[in-house]
């Protein structure tokens, strides 16, 4: 009876990792086509209220906290770029019951092209933690 009762509960904690892992890059693939189209509402519903964001390289390289500092420096970057389009590639996902990391190369095409290595990181639910390094050399595979 202990063996079905632990077979169980892995199973069980396995389906729900899984479930959140698709959650987390379903939310990351929403997140960069809403930095793609410039919308910036759409953008910040996807932050919690005291998350992180690294912006590494380019004009507006730094680091930025909380809600008002983000939608600040997306609404800069969405006057003076969107619309683009996104490309995602190389997309890995891992979870575990307390949150979720999704990390991608994405190319942002438009007026000019950016190479962006994206690590994304979700906590119930949320976006916590952004890292936007700038990449001109990113490939397509590492």
């Amino acid at each position: 009876m202990k063996i079905s009762t632990m077979l169980l509960s892995v199973a069980m904690l396995a389906t729900t990792c899984g479930v959140f892992a698709a959650g987390a890059s379903d939310e990351a693939t929403e997140h960069v086509n809403a930095v793609a189209a410039g919308d910036v509402d759409k953008i910040m519903s996807n932050y919690a209220d005291n998350a992180l964001f690294q912006w590494v390289g380019g004009p507006l390289d730094g680091a930025y906290s909380g809600s008002e500092a983000i939608r600040g420096v997306w609404g800069k970057f969405a006057k003076g770029n969107a619309p683009l389009t996104a490309k995602i590639e190389q997309v890995s996902e891992n979870a575990n019951p307390k949150g979720a990391t999704v990390s991608a190369n994405v190319t942002f095409t438009g007026k000019t092209t950016i190479k962006v290595r994206y690590v994304m990181v979700y906590r119930e639910g949320k976006l916590v933690n952004e890292i936007w390094q700038i990449d001109p050399k990113l490939a397509a595979s590492y």
